[in-house]
């Protein structure tokens, strides 16, 4: 998820209907008749509202014969509601004690992992693990450049030969967004937390 992303979600949400949509679907699924009755409005204007929600992931749909129903994606939620406040936050002098005890932590790891010449041993199965591991290689990408998919894969293959699993979870760990086949680094603020 690029700054772009970020923007484009809050922008999509700064509209006070879709703000009753989402919170109608937080206490569960509904289809669209149902929300156009709850909230007095036409078919056509809830589906319009639920296609821009659609578009930012936070709405899902299933059909389940006839009828179609919404469902509210509370990860997506909570992924976009906290990466603001992440990028705002600033941490005191009090969490540099923690810092550096993690610091320590995450070096042991990485050393467990990574052979002396840079080399991925195993991908880590154990989350936390995976995700120091690929902060590390996340790290060692340039910030603002455009990667396209085949120099990703070079660059990933240089650490371990499962270039497309590694690539894959620097997605969904939020570390790089992907777009047309084209790989950029977010800001570290958005990644995936560790743990």
């Amino acid at each position: 998820m690029q700054v772009e992303k970020l923007v484009a979600f809050h922008k999509t949400i700064g509209d006070v209907t879709r703000i009753r949509i989402i919170s109608i679907l937080a206490n569960g699924p509904k289809h669209g008749q149902a929300l156009a009755g709850i909230l007095k409005l036409t078919a056509p204007t809830i589906s319009h509202h639920l296609s821009k929600l659609k578009d930012i992931n936070l709405v899902k749909d299933r059909r389940e014969k006839n009828t179609v129903y919404y469902f509210l994606n509370e990860d997506v939620l909570k992924h976009y509601s906290s990466a603001l406040l992440k990028m705002v936050s600033t941490k005191g002098d009090s969490n540099k004690m923690d810092n550096q005890k993690l610091n320590l932590e995450h070096k042991k790891i990485l050393e467990n992992f990574f052979t002396p010449d840079g080399r991925l041993k195993t991908i880590p199965a154990q989350r936390k693990k995976k995700m120091i591991v690929l902060h590390h290689i996340g790290s060692l990408l340039e910030k603002g450049r455009k990667y396209p998919e085949k120099e990703l894969n070079e660059f990933i293959q240089s650490f371990h030969d499962d270039y497309a699993t590694l690539r894959r979870e620097l997605i969904i760990g939020s570390i790089m967004y992907r777009e047309n086949s084209i790989y950029e680094l977010n800001p570290r603020e958005m990644w995936a937390d560790i743990g």
